[in-house]
């Protein structure tokens, strides 16, 4: 009966295929029925039907990867993009570093190059910037570790790209860099170590040392021992005063500081400048006080002698501290010599050469004369004994001052007064000097005339003078 026309009952007459005018397709098979019902097909070659519950639409499924050789990889690829490589039989994923085989450990770095970075870090936490290009030949690498050689703390420095910063060096020392490429499947091997670079930082702090009045209104001076440079050349050191914040600045020690209040107690502490910035402060000096240069603040003792009863052949005044502004000696005295007045030499750091100079003026009330010596093998002043038998067995009493004895840039000046009864007429003489050397001066001799001796009592004290 199949495709034949049939009727029933009550004249109804069905037909087959059913037309589509009576609910049915017009259609004689399935697949022909199934094409028909479906939204046009021509065009949509190799597309899916998809529906949104009411409507449907032809829709191209996108390819899951692409395949081919090395060079068939996708033109414009975005991030995440897959391509099975022919050339190798593996799958590659694109990254913002390139392709990579997927599921494969990553390949060693090349190219490390370590750039020092001093300016402005702290003495011995230096840092350096390591550069390194990635392999895209093995598998991609998520993070990347910078190993320092010698050895850091931490040991290992990591980032995710180039270049990885490396901190905590100790100044003034070289390192080479190793870097390796690791993800979830594995570690590289370590590249090559780059070329060696210096760490340099800012300089180590100075030690303090001593702090003094420098002999001059207002002025006070501070020496110190420099730290270590940092790795680079130290330009300048700097003192500064507390209170006040008031600055000096010296290439070596000690700091003269100017501009002070006189009458003011200062502390002061130094730093240290190099072309990577400036040191942290040293601790703080003593306290001095600067005062007018007229007015001395002390005259302390330091030493005495005496001669015994069978003379003095010299008096030696050894190791004399640094710590006084001036020096300053009194002398009560003869020496053996009975026939006419002597002078009585001085001489420092037992320099005998012809290395001192001066000027004396001196008389007896009536008559006075002047005199210059220069290239002498010692300071001059005038000592006494007898011209006649009124003052034969007289003392004489001599006093002088030697400036700045501790400072190294300059010579030294003696200025000296001395004296003695001549019967019964007083004879003075003015003196001054000057030690052609720029040394401080740690040892003084006195000296009589050439072959004499102290007589008994004769007696010498040195004193040191703060804030003159």
């Amino acid at each position: 009966m199949a495709n034949k026309d049939f009727k029933v009952k009550n004249g109804l007459d069905i037909q087959t295929p059913l037309p589509v005018s009576m609910g049915g397709t017009g259609q004689t098979s399935t697949t022909n029925t199934l094409n028909s019902l479906l939204p046009a097909q021509t065009g949509n070659a190799n597309k899916v039907l998809q529906t949104d519950g009411t409507n449907t639409t032809w829709y191209t499924v996108p390819a899951a990867y692409t395949r081919g050789a090395t060079g068939a990889r996708p033109g414009s690829p975005t991030a995440g993009d897959l391509h099975f490589n022919t050339d190798y039989n593996y799958f590659e994923q694109y990254t913002s570093l390139g392709w990579f085989p997927i599921a494969a450990v990553p390949g060693t770095p090349t190219g490390v190059t370590a750039t020092n970075q001093g300016s402005g870090r702290a003495y011995n936490n230096g840092q350096s910037s390591v550069a390194f290009t990635p392999n895209t030949s093995a598998g991609y690498p998520s993070s990347f570790i910078v190993t320092p050689t010698p050895s850091t703390s931490p040991t290992t420095f990591t980032g995710t790209s180039s270049p990885v910063t490396v901190t905590g060096l100790q100044s003034s020392t070289q390192y080479t860099y190793t870097v390796t490429a690791t993800s979830a499947y594995g570690i590289s091997t370590a590249s090559a170590a780059s070329a060696g670079v210096t760490a340099t930082t800012v300089p180590q702090a100075p030690t303090i040392g001593t702090a003094s009045t420098a002999g001059v209104s207002g002025e006070a001076s501070v020496t110190f021992t420099a730290g270590a440079t940092g790795g680079s050349a130290i330009t300048s050191y700097t003192a500064t005063s507390n209170p006040g914040g008031i600055t000096g600045s010296s290439s070596s020690s000690p700091i003269t500081i100017t501009g002070l209040t006189n009458g003011t107690a200062y502390t002061f502490t130094v730093t240290a400048t190099n072309a990577n910035g400036t040191s942290s402060a040293s601790s703080a000096s003593n306290s001095v006080t600067p005062t007018d240069y007229l007015l001395p603040t002390s005259y302390e003792p330091i030493a005495v002698a005496t001669a015994p009863s069978g003379g003095l052949a010299s008096v030696t005044f050894g190791s004399i501290p640094q710590t006084y502004t001036h020096l300053h000696i009194r002398i009560t005295g003869k020496d053996n010599r009975s026939t006419f007045r002597d002078f009585v030499g001085i001489n420092f750091n037992s320099d005998t050469g012809n290395n001192y100079a001066g000027h004396a003026i001196g008389g007896d009330g009536a008559n006075a004369s002047a005199g210059n010596y220069s290239s002498f093998n010692e300071i001059q002043f005038l000592g006494v004994s007898g011209a006649t038998a009124n003052n034969a067995n007289g003392f004489g009493v001599s006093i002088f001052d030697i400036l700045d004895y501790q400072n190294t840039n300059k010579f030294k000046t003696i200025r000296g007064l001395g004296g003695y009864d001549d019967n019964g007429q007083g004879v003075v003489q003015l003196h001054s000097g000057l030690w052609q050397n720029t040394n401080a001066i740690t040892r003084i001799d006195i000296t009589p005339g050439t072959g004499n001796l102290f007589s008994q009592y004769s007696s010498f004290a040195l004193y040191g003078i703060k804030g003159a």
